[in-house]
This record gives structure tokens, C-alpha cells and sequence, in this order.
């Protein structure tokens, strides 16, 4: 039987669980103003998205994902993300494939618009398919009015970070110093943090020259793997502000 859009809702919808569709709005802020506004959850957990998206990752086609990504559930733009990545991985795929893949993930980052979604999902296809070519198209996210455009390109970077690369993460790092929500605060942090656990003396120096200018949640994330003892150091050159 072949694997449709249809039976990849079908699917979720038996795993779903009522109480924890009533937790998650709380969890992924939700409420009005509050930076998942409206949106809604049926209650499945990542394990059960990701070995759903598994089952139907090689049937359905980017136009069936074209219609799940703009799910108002959570968990099936969550678990159509899953499935985009693994057809990009797919050994067969092409290069034409993976531009494909591409180039529906930024058409579509209006509803890749909560921190998980984000996470899950930027480094893997947009990271890996932008390391060794031009940055320029995906670099201009960091003009974006869009938080998640914006988180997008910082975790994108992760992937990069991983090969040792870390030119364009630092120069991220920079752009954001001023950014007014904390979702970036903490991305570059936690990004900050994964460079200094490759090269420490890359992480010592953006703190020498930043640490007064960052924000507080920033500077937590970046030391957070470091001495307590270092980790008092810099909070306290913060504190002297």
C-alpha cells in the first residue's frame, strides 16, 4: 500500500496523547504574545515523529510536504521536517535533489517557526548543503525582521562548526550582539559554547573583546562548559559594567 499524505496524519493522529497536547502549549510558549502564538499540538512525542517520518520518508513527494509543512499542528510541520532531512540525506539523492530540498526549507521558513523546529532541522539541510559552497544567499537570514529566519541561519552554522569551520558562526555572533529577543541570545551562546569546545582560544577571545556587550543569557550559554572558576571570572568583568 502505497505511502500517502494522508495516512503520514493518519499516523501521527494514533499516536497522539491529550495530555501532553495540553503540556505543550505551555512548554513551547504559546499564549498570547508569546513567541508560538496560536499555534496548536496534538500530543506525540519525537521518537514516535521521527519513526513515522522514517516509514513515509521515501513515498511522499515534496508537493505532499508542501501541504503537511503548513500543518496549524505542530508536530506534523515537526515531523514533515524530519522527513525533508532524511530524503536529503538519502544516499541516492542528487544534487539537484538536495537543491530541491533546499529551496522548498526556504520557501517554506514561515512555518518553521519555534526553536525545535529550528533546531532540529537548519543544520542538517541548510548547513551541510551551504558548507563548501557561496554563503551569500543564506547569510542575508541575518537581515531578516523574522526571529526564526534569523535562528535559522545561527544554527545553520552548527553543521560548519562541527567540520572546524567557524569564520561565519564568530561573524553571527557579532551581528546579534544587539538582538532584542532571547531566543537568539541563547542560539549564539550555545553556538559560542560549541566553538570554544573545538578551539577554546576562539571562544577566549570573542569573550575578551565582548563579554561587557553581550547579553547576559549569551554570555552564560558560551561559558557554560568552562572551570567554575572561569565562569565566575566572566560573569563578574559582566557585572562591572
Amino acid at each position: 500500500m502505497k505511502q500517502t499524505k494522508e495516512l503520514f496524519i493518519e499516523a501521527l493522529n494514533k499516536e497522539k496523547d491529550p495530555k501532553k497536547a495540553k503540556f505543550f502549549p505551555r512548554f513551547f510558549k504559546t499564549g498570547p504574545g508569546e513567541y508560538g502564538e496560536g499555534d496548536q499540538f496534538l500530543g506525540v512525542t519525537v521518537p514516535k515523529q521521527r519513526m513515522i517520518a522514517k516509514k513515509f520518508a521515501q513515498s511522499l513527494s515534496l508537493e505532499d510536504l508542501q501541504s503537511l509543512i503548513s500543518s496549524p499542528f505542530h508536530e506534523v510541520r515537526l515531523a514533515t521536517l524530519f522527513v525533508l532531512i532524511l530524503k536529503f540525506q538519502f544516499k541516492k539523492a542528487t544534487e539537484e535533489d538536495q537543491m530541491a530540498i533546499v529551496q522548498f526549507y526556504l520557501k517554506n521558513t514561515k512555518y518553521i517557526n519555534n526553536w525545535d523546529l529550528v533546531d532540529a532541522s537548519a543544520d542538517k539541510i541548510l548547513g551541510e548543503y551551504f558548507f563548501q559552497k557561496d554563503k551569500t544567499t543564506i547569510l542575508k537570514l541575518k537581515n531578516s525582521k523574522d526571529l526564526w529566519e534569523n535562528r535559522i541561519i545561527i544554527l545553520s552554522t552548527f553543521y560548519w562548526i562541527r567540520k572546524g569551520h567557524f569564520t561565519e558562526t564568530i561573524s553571527l555572533c557579532e551581528f546579534f550582539l544587539n538582538h532584542p529577543h532571547d531566543l537568539i541570545h541563547k542560539a549564539t551562546g550555545w553556538m559560542l559554547r560549541e566553538i570554544g569546545k573545538r578551539d577554546l582560544n576562539i571562544l577566549i577571545q570573542f569573550l575578551n573583546a565582548y563579554v561587557t556587550k553581550m547579553p547576559r543569557t549569551m554570555l552564560r550559554y558560551a561559558i557554560e562548559k568552562l572551570p567554575p572558576s572561569e565562569r565566575r571570572k566572566w560573569l563578574d568583568l559582566k557585572k562591572e559594567i
